[in-house]
């Protein structure tokens, strides 16, 4: 806690150059933005996650969505992120390999981070989804609520119908289906360039 330094020591790029994959010169701008947004505690905290969300969604209510975010990108879960944890984060959502990003998006779903996704977690996320894109993107009819999306997300992943989908039955069915990665793709207007969006960006 307390006022974070304004600037990136050379440790804390040498890093940050091993766990992202971003460039120096890249790692000095995101730090200048974020200690823009975050002020002196080079912090960010929940509301203001959640502004920034609602800058990128004004159609929409991004609220619940932003709280989800949160949670994976709060790696100690002490209810602030800080820029290390933020940059790592984005890193994984904006360049990461596919297994990677659905890593992370399984984090999203899990909720109580038992180690597996319900119908109800995954109903939950998609429909956070739901009210923050609004009315900026035409569904299918499969996918017209996000009942329906979720069920179908469901139904394709649940290789052994227990009830539950495992981080290998998440990756797998992704892996092998290609439309199961769009339709966990939770970013619809190019935002990922700035915050991080959905399993399948990039």
């Amino acid at each position: 806690m307390g006022k974070a330094s304004s600037k990136l020591s050379a440790e804390d790029i040498a890093e940050l150059r091993e766990k992202t994959q971003f460039s120096e010169r890249e790692l000095i701008e995101w730090h200048k933005g974020f200690m823009q947004d975050c002020g002196e505690s080079g912090e960010l905290r929940l509301d203001e996650f959640k502004r920034i969300y609602a800058s990128f969604f004004p159609a929409g209510d991004a609220t619940s969505f932003a709280e989800h975010v949160f949670r994976t990108f709060d790696h100690d879960n002490d209810g602030v992120i800080g820029f290390k944890e933020f940059i790592i984060g984005l890193s994984v959502t904006s360049r990461g390999q596919l297994e990677d990003k659905l890593k992370w998006a399984f984090k999203l779903y899990d909720l109580n981070d038992s180690g597996d996704i319900t119908r109800e977690e995954l109903l939950e996320v998609v429909q956070s989804i739901y009210s923050m894109v609004g009315r900026q993107i035409n569904l299918a009819g499969d996918e017209s609520t996000p009942q329906k999306r979720a069920e179908r997300i469901f139904e394709q992943m649940d290789a052994n119908q227990d009830g539950r989908l495992s981080l290998a039955e998440f990756i797998e069915a992704a892996r092998n289906d290609p439309s199961i990665v769009r339709l966990l793709q939770t970013d619809t207007t190019g935002t990922h360039h700035a915050m991080p969006g959905g399993a399948g960006a990039n």
